[in-house]
Order: structure tokens, then C-alpha cells, then sequence
């Protein structure tokens, strides 16, 4: 899968060869038994001389990947390069697929007390239900929005519509999350060449790159619903890029569940504090909102293959921001942010993305 993903991405930008692969890869050692993807991955593209590194930030895996490539490229050390995110999630048993995720939380805090990613998600989302006096109903519009982008998206693993009533009568997760605040997981991989010079005409300029840490485990933070790296990282790609944040034409989040989209679109500063919800029924997410979120499926529908998806969410902007979303495609837009999360947004990479 990353050999291929990477091959379609260098016909695509019109190149032959590149000087270094950063592979994004969170659990290849565990689940395939090869933890060494660098030089498998640049022996197989004929490219076996050149440097080759895995890159591994859990969840955020395929973004770091491609933050790499574009500091390699920045700092003038190559000229073209390779990021591809990859991970093989199926043919695995669910309990061994769990425990993996899991192996991106805290270890000693919070795994060896039988936390789950999703019940860790399920403790933010009840304690933002019960601070900000809301109900699971006003959740709904994220998986509403996020399923009816999916459906024009080949590579989506759920194209089906859901409506509001599916929504609340969904089975129960782990409460007060259900089947539709939870994102798939599944195979993937996407790669993107991050080059000096440009073969293209229509090519997209990285304007912003930021990776910030937190905590690792949400008990060490001071207030769990706020997500601090995702703030300033934001923050800090916005400057890079000298943009401001109404300058944003869409957002790609990292929206596993839905709870963590109410909790980026705040701590990104687009909406205040306990109005996530509220920003996606008055503002608008769909695609012809005032923020559109997601926009071939994200994460919730497309799916989560989780070393890729930091990958995927790059190249989904750069396809809207080149024009090439089809039946998804935005109304010319030419700044798009995208933000990838490693474990319960410990690890955050943001991206500030123009069109040429």
C-alpha cells in the first residue's frame, strides 16, 4: 500500500526519484512483525540509497511524517522528498487492535487501569455534556456531516448517510459515546512529495508546520477539555503561515470522535468554549457552511488507518485546493488547516496549506 500511494503521488507531481522517504507508521512491528519501514519502503521505489526513516507519533504518525519531509526540504539538506503514512489494521483480532491504540495512551496512569481510547473519549465527552448542560442529540451534526461527505469518496470505508434519528438510536460505545461519535479503522495509505520546485502548475505550498506535545495522560492537565497543543500549534502554523484564522477557507481535524471536533474547532479559536456544537448548527460545517469540516468523510467516515491519516487529511486539502474534489469540490478555496492528533492530542501537528 505505501509503495503504491507513493508511486501515484511522484507520477503525479512529475518526478523519477526523490532524496529521502519518511514512512508514518504506528504499529507495523506489532501487527506485520517489521518495525524497520524506512528502507523497505525506499529499496521497493528504487530508491534504496537515499535516506529512509520511519517516523512514529502514534495517531499523528502520517503528519510528523510529512512535517519531516518538509523540514528536510526547508532547511535546504534535500530538495525532493517523500512522506507516505501507512498502516495494515485488518486480519487482527479487535482485542489486539485495542490494546495497540491503547499503547498511545499512558501506560502506567491510565492502560494498566483498563483504559481504552474510547473510554477515555467517553470521560471528555461526559464531563463536556455536564459543564456545558448539553445533550448527545447536539453531537449529532459532526457524524451527519462527516457520513454525507463520505458518500462521494471512493476510499471512504462508510459511505451511508446519518440522519439525526440514526444518530441517537445507534448502539451504545461506551456512554455517552455510540457507534456514530467513533471512527472506523481499516488499511490505508497516502503519501505526498514535499520539493523546492514545483513540476506542477496548480501545486500547493506548505506555509505552516507546527508539532506540539502535552501530556500524555489527561489527568495530568489542568483542564482535560482543553486542548492546549492543539491551540497552539494552531496558533504557531498561523504565524508561520501570516495568516489569520478567518482567512481559513476549510478544516480537516482529527475528528475520531466526535467530542475531539467540538474540542479542536474551540481550542483552534473557532468557536468559544462550550459552543462547539453551537458553531456547527449557526456557523455551518457541510460543505457550504461557513467551515467546512472534513470534507471527503474525515477520519469519522473515510476511516482511521492511523498511520496514514495525518497523510490522507493533507492529501484530501491539497485535491480541494487544487480543484480535483469532485462532486465534494469547495467554491475556489485557497487556505486550508489540517491538524493530526497522537494519543488524546498529547502529540499535535498542524499544516496551513495554499493554493499555488
Amino acid at each position: 500500500m505505501a509503495v503504491e500511494a507513493c508511486r501515484r503521488a511522484m507520477v503525479d507531481a512529475r518526478v523519477d526519484a526523490v532524496d529521502a522517504v519518511f514512512v508514518g507508521n504506528m504499529m507495523a512491528s506489532e501487527i506485520t512483525g517489521q518495525s524497520h519501514l524506512g528502507p523497505l519502503v525506499a529499496a521497493e521505489l528504487g530508491d534504496g540509497g537515499c535516506e529512509s526513516v520511519m517516523v512514529n507519533a502514534a495517531c499523528a504518525s502520517g503528519a510528523a511524517a510529512i512535517r519531516q519531509a518538509y523540514l528536510a526540504v526547508a532547511s535546504g539538506e534535500h530538495d525532493t522528498v517523500i512522506a507516505v503514512g501507512v498502516e495494515k489494521m485488518t486480519g487482527t483480532g479487535r482485542s489486539q487492535i485495542t490494546r495497540l491504540l491503547a499503547s498511545a495512551a499512558d501506560y502506567e496512569r491510565e492502560v494498566k487501569n483498563h483504559a481504552s481510547f474510547v473510554g477515555l473519549n467517553a470521560l471528555l465527552m461526559q464531563r463536556y455534556l455536564h459543564q456545558y448542560h448539553l445533550e448527545r442529540h447536539d453531537f449529532a451534526k459532526f457524524a451527519e456531516v462527516a457520513h454525507e461527505n463520505a458518500l462521494a469518496n471512493p476510499n471512504a470505508r462508510l459511505r451511508e448517510r446519518v440522519t439525526p434519528q440514526i444518530y441517537l438510536n445507534c448502539r451504545m460505545v461506551s456512554d455517552p459515546i455510540a457507534l456514530f461519535d467513533c471512527c472506523p479503522t481499516g488499511d490505508g495509505a497516502a503519501a505526498v512529495v514535499v520539493s523546492k520546485r514545483s513540476r506542477r502548475k496548480n501545486a500547493v505550498h506548505i506555509r505552516g508546520s507546527v508539532s506540539v506535545s502535552d501530556t500524555l495522560s489527561l489527568q495530568e492537565r489542568g483542564d482535560p477539555l482543553w486542548l492546549r497543543a492543539a491551540e497552539e500549534s494552531c496558533r504557531d502554523a498561523l504565524r508561520q503561515a501570516n495568516r489569520e484564522l478567518n482567512e481559513i477557507d476549510f478544516f480537516e481535524p482529527h475528528d475520531a470522535f466526535t467530542i475531539m471536533t467540538v474540542l479542536s474547532l474551540e481550542a483552534c479559536g473557532f468557536a468559544e468554549r462550550g459552543r462547539g456544537t453551537e458553531f456547527a448548527r449557526e456557523v455551518g460545517i457541510h460543505l457550504k457552511g461557513g467551515l467546512p469540516l472534513c470534507t471527503a468523510g474525515g477520519l469519522k467516515a473515510r476511516g482511521h488507518p492511523v498511520g496514514a491519516t495525518g497523510a490522507y487529511q493533507v492529501v484530501e486539502a491539497v485535491q480541494q485546493l487544487r480543484g480535483e474534489a469532485g462532486p465534494n469540490q469547495l467554491d475556489s478555496p485557497s487556505v486550508a488547516l489540517t491538524q493530526s492528533f497522537g494519543g488524546t492530542a498529547a502529540t499535535v501537528v498542524t499544516h496551513v496549506l495554499e493554493r499555488g
